[in-house]
This record gives C-alpha cells, sequence and structure tokens, in this order.
C-alpha cells in the first residue's frame, strides 16, 4: 500500500495579509520534505468559493512549481472539475500534457464534478453534472492518442485539431475518479478508472463494500483510456507526533473535528440552510443512512467517535501504523494523507511528515 498527501490549502481565520502566500509557500516546503521522505504521490484538488477549507482554485499552476522543486513524488493533480464550463476538455488535455512534460512523466490524472455550491457560479446544474464529466472523461484520453482529434456530442463539437502538448506518459497518465457516494464507485469500475474515496466519516466496513462493488464494475467495464487503472484509494486527516498526548497537543484532534464539519456540509449539504447552501440533492439518502454524516451535518460529531472507528489517522507513530494497517487489509492501494488541515502548524506539519518518513512508510515499504 502507497501512502500519499492530499492537499487543499486550508487557511482558518483569522487572516493576515500575507496569510494566502504564506500558506502556498509552506505547502511547497512540506512537498518537497515529502519529496525526500519515500511518500509515493502528492495529490492538489481544485476547488472554488470555500473559504478557510480550501484555498486551491488553480491547482495547474501550483502543481508546476512543485514539479520544478521534487525529483521523484508522482504528481497527482486531483481532481480536475470536468463539468463545462469549470473547464474545457480542450483545456484540460493541454494543461495536463504540459504538466506531464514540465513533471518529466510523473502526472496522475484525478476527475471530478463537484458539489452545487461551486457549481452554481458557473453556470452548472447538478442535475447535468454527471453527463458533462462523462462525455468529458471519455473524450480528453483520445485527445492524447489522436492528431488530429474531432468530435461531436452532446455538450462539445469540435471540428478536427492538434491538442497539443501531448503527455510524456504514453499512452497516457493513469486517470483516477473522485468517489464520493456508493453509485460513483461503481461508475469509477465501468469507466476502467481508478476510485479516489475517503474515509473520514465513515466506517472502515463501508469502505469495503464499496471497494468489493468497484471490483465487480470492473469486471464489465468499458475503459475510456487506453488500458484500465484497476487502483483504489482513499483520504483521511492524518497527523502523526512523537506522542498521542502530543497530536492533541499540536491541535489534531480539533483539527478533524473543523475539517470533518466544513467538509460533510460543503459535499453533503447543510440541510438547514436551504437548497443553494452547498451539497447535492441525491446525496440525501447517502446522508440519512449513515448515522456519523448525519451527526456531522447537526454539529454533533466528537474526536472520538472518528478514533474509534478508524475514520481518521492521529497518534505515534505506532498507533498510526496500526490504523493504516486495517486500511492495507480493506484491500487499498494507496491512502492519501490529509495532514495540512485546520489550526495545526507548520512546523508540526514538517515534524509529521518526518516522522512518516522515519516510521510510516518504511513499514509499508517492508510488507511489500
Amino acid at each position: 500500500m502507497k501512502i500519499d498527501l492530499l492537499y487543499e490549502i486550508a487557511i482558518p481565520k483569522p487572516w493576515h495579509a500575507n496569510s494566502e502566500s504564506e500558506a502556498y509557500w509552506q505547502t511547497i516546503e512540506q512537498i518537497e520534505l515529502a519529496d525526500q521522505m519515500g511518500f509515493d504521490t502528492v495529490w492538489e484538488v481544485e476547488h472554488h468559493f470555500l473559504n478557510e477549507f480550501s484555498h486551491s482554485s488553480a491547482p495547474e499552476v501550483f502543481l508546476s512549481a512543485v514539479a520544478q522543486r521534487t525529483r521523484n513524488i508522482r504528481i497527482g493533480h486531483g481532481v480536475t472539475l470536468l463539468p463545462h464550463p469549470f473547464n474545457h476538455p480542450i483545456r484540460i488535455a493541454e494543461r495536463i500534457g504540459a504538466l506531464d512534460i514540465l513533471s518529466r512523466g510523473r502526472v496522475e490524472w484525478g476527475t471530478g464534478r463537484s458539489s452545487q455550491f461551486e457549481q452554481a457560479p458557473f453556470g452548472i446544474h447538478y442535475r447535468e453534472s454527471r453527463a458533462m464529466w462523462q462525455e468529458a472523461l471519455e473524450i480528453i484520453p483520445r485527445m492524447w492518442r489522436e492528431d488530429p482529434f474531432s468530435y461531436e456530442g452532446r455538450y462539445f463539437k469540435i471540428p478536427p485539431r492538434s491538442i497539443i502538448p501531448k503527455p510524456v506518459q504514453k499512452p497516457h497518465p493513469p486517470i483516477w475518479m473522485a468517489a464520493t457516494s456508493p453509485e460513483s464507485w461503481l461508475l469509477a469500475g465501468k469507466n476502467g478508472i481508478g476510485a479516489l474515496g475517503f474515509s473520514f466519516i465513515m466506517n472502515l466496513d463501508e469502505i469495503g463494500a464499496r471497494i468489493a462493488g468497484y471490483r465487480g464494475a470492473l469486471k464489465e467495464a468499458k475503459p475510456v483510456g487506453a488500458f484500465v487503472n484497476d487502483r483504489v484509494g482513499v483520504f483521511t486527516i492524518v497527523h502523526c507526533a512523537e506522542t498521542n498526548q502530543q497530536a492533541r497537543d499540536n491541535g489534531a484532534h480539533q483539527a478533524a473535528i473543523w475539517y470533518t464539519l466544513y467538509g460533510v456540509r460543503n459535499i453533503f449539504g447543510d440541510p438547514s440552510a436551504g437548497p443553494d447552501a452547498g451539497g447535492d440533492a441525491p446525496y440525501q439518502e447517502f446522508v440519512d443512512s449513515n448515522p456519523l454524516i448525519k451527526r456531522a451535518t447537526q454539529g454533533k460529531l466528537s474526536f472520538e467517535e472518528l478514533d474509534r472507528q478508524d475514520s481518521i489517522v492521529v497518534g505515534d507513530p505506532d498507533k498510526c501504523i496500526r490504523k493504516l494497517e486495517r486500511y492495507r487489509d480493506l484491500g487499498l492501494d494507496r491512502v492519501l494523507c490529509l495532514m495540512q488541515v485546520g489550526d495545526i502548524s507548520h512546523q508540526k506539519v514538517l515534524q509529521s511528515l518526518r516522522l512518516f518518513g522515519q516510521y510510516v512508510i518504511p513499514h509499508f515499504k517492508r510488507l511489500g
């Protein structure tokens, strides 16, 4: 099982004049260290309008800088929002091609469609967003292999053109999908692409069921790419300290709750705030069937509840290893560690990265 990093560039208030600049450069310093510590891939999200939670609206720019400051760690553009007009598929193909060149063939390409809160200002209706995602997903890998490329479909009509530059990786970088609902895990399998889910609010047995569904769907896959990416990963909140008490003192417990409450309300919607507040209406059944998600939307969730079911990975190296072994036993190919979160200081994040590099990552490399 590979150990990755995930960044959303969180900047909790109160802010000062250089808060965003400072957070960006601290994140780059953290990734430079992670490159030395043996992390496999660094993933950077695309989000819009999410004050405090994520100031990462231009990951293609940020990851280009990361590519120049690292040598080994792979570059996960995860996820690119495919519904147009977030991003036109031609522009996505061009940007990923350029990033793969600048990273010397290290790109992992993730895809997604985001929430109603982010879609609405771009003029995207959530009921059309999945169809938009699917059509873009099917044609972008073709743009990397066909020259000239042409297409006529429901959302895009493209006359014959050369889409350049092409990626270094042939036939193209591995393709992934952000998998939130049970249906999205199945959809990833049917498309023959990797699935990236989350565990920070879910029972690990539920993750196991999602993986089983994905593996079943893969058997009947119609791959959108030139090859099947049959790997699965989840992201969760992670903080490692020298002792469990130190992890608490570093603010990891509070950060986990802060992120979970904000994230759940953004992904699944705040029931008290009206239909344009955040989540997709189709997620309501998922919310109702998951007690922890329902408690989180009501602001009643505790750190102990998350810790008890291993939804998050916070503690000393031994505790982190024990928890991640449960993830490995589920059949996960990778865990994406969200370490830059809440009010955990930059120096404490660096220390967490060092402890992972010294103790946790070698443990899983020894296990193969």
